[in-house]
């Protein structure tokens, strides 16, 4: 006969204070947890959507970023004519060459300044991200010191809004407009005009890299390994999803670390658990007694006290979620690989959230088993003698 679980529901009930006490403690352990991985999905998914597989970034061998790479414009007449490059309307190739540096802002989170990407590019270099759009002002125009940010500079980074003025290079620069890229890492970065981003820096001659696009899957594959394989050329291609993807590793120490805690705090959030039914089953002999009498079996009680365990690691888990649901859409940086920030959102998903109800839960089993196992193994008389 098994113990209906309205008993255990009664049960924590009952003992509220001690409940919530622990359900809290669980919580906290639960939203670290969900936090770090609300952030790694965040900066997954902006990331993942920030490259093509069919494009190709360009860069001088050994160069990891493009920030570190220099490419010169006689190394781009030879690429851009390259078997498989894709051809655009007017026939070009669709190959932007480009140059990548960074910039210091004062942002809303650290007045004394962050890193910001600045790319000078050309107009091919804008129709081959066809995810951009402009939503507010409009696009620079060539010649000129006009610059467009993307939507989280302009709203992080108040002196980078629309209608304000930018100073590097050699003077001031008019932010004329605001693009939207979706939740790609171009929100993140400032664009110019190529030859007077470059000519500002004095790096007219010697830029960054080259992006290219691909006619096909089979072509860009070929592709790759014909620039690699190009001695005269002496330059690494990378396709532009590894190239992002590799960018995940500025996250791998926060990674570490929220690992860490949370494993530190679910071992005492596991003690915890474990004390609170000790405590219970301590105060409850009287009651495990009349179980017995009652005809429920050893069994029955363990697994009615291991369930209750369960039960209110469960709720921890629930407190867990909501504390850690405001998260959702809040949008921060990171460090990545160019030495600049990445701005994204953290991203709360049902999947998350389950999976923060489920080790709550696991922690709330590993915690309840030693003491449901003492409750069970309580002898009849010895347990009703007890206070």
């Amino acid at each position: 006969m098994a113990i209906p679980i309205t008993y255990n529901l009664r049960n924590l009930v009952v003992r509220k204070t001690t409940t919530l006490m622990t359900a809290l403690g669980i919580a906290l352990t639960v939203a670290v947890l969900l936090a770090m991985m609300a952030l790694l999905t965040g900066l997954g998914a902006t990331l993942s959507a920030s490259g093509d597989s069919l494009q190709i970034i360009v860069m001088r061998k050994g160069s990891e970023s493009e920030l570190v790479s220099n490419f010169t414009r006689t190394q781009f007449q030879d690429l851009k004519f390259k078997a498989g490059i894709a051809r655009a309307q007017n026939g070009d190739p669709m190959a932007s060459l480009e140059v990548v540096t960074v910039i210091n802002l004062p942002s809303i989170d650290q007045p004394e300044g962050n890193n910001v990407t600045l790319r000078g590019l050309s107009p091919v270099g804008i129709e081959m991200r066809p995810g951009l759009k402009i939503s507010a002002g409009r696009w620079f125009e060539t010649g000129k010191r006009e610059v467009v940010v993307g939507k989280s500079i302009a709203k992080r980074y108040p002196g980078a809004a629309l209608g304000k003025r930018l100073t590097f290079g050699r003077g001031e620069w008019d932010v004329v407009g605001v693009m939207d890229a979706g939740q790609s890492a171009q929100n993140s970065e400032i664009f110019g005009d190529l030859n007077q981003v470059s000519s500002d820096l004095q790096r007219a001659d010697v830029l960054s890299s080259a992006l290219v696009r691909a006619t096909d899957a089979g072509a860009a594959a070929a592709l790759l390994n014909s620039i690699n394989d190009d001695q005269r050329l002496n330059m690494n291609a990378v396709s532009e999803k590894e190239y992002y993807a590799l960018q995940t590793r500025s996250a791998a120490p926060i990674e570490y670390l929220g690992i860490f805690v949370s494993i530190i705090m679910a071992i005492g959030s596991s003690f915890a658990a474990m004390n609170t039914m000790y405590a219970a089953v301590a105060r409850r002999s009287r009651e495990i007694g009349t179980l017995r009498v009652l005809g429920f079996s050893r069994g029955s009680i363990l697994f009615s006290f291991f369930v209750e365990s369960v039960l209110l690691a469960g709720l921890g888990g629930i407190l867990g979620c909501l504390l850690v649901f405001p998260l959702n859409g809040v949008t921060t940086g990171i460090g990545s690989t160019t030495f600049s920030e990445l701005a994204f959102s953290f991203r709360v998903t049902p999947q998350i959230m389950l999976a923060g109800i489920v080790f709550a839960s696991l922690l709330g089993a590993f915690g309840g088993v030693f003491p449901a196992r003492m409750a069970a193994n309580k002898e009849i008389l010895v347990a009703l003698r007890e206070v």
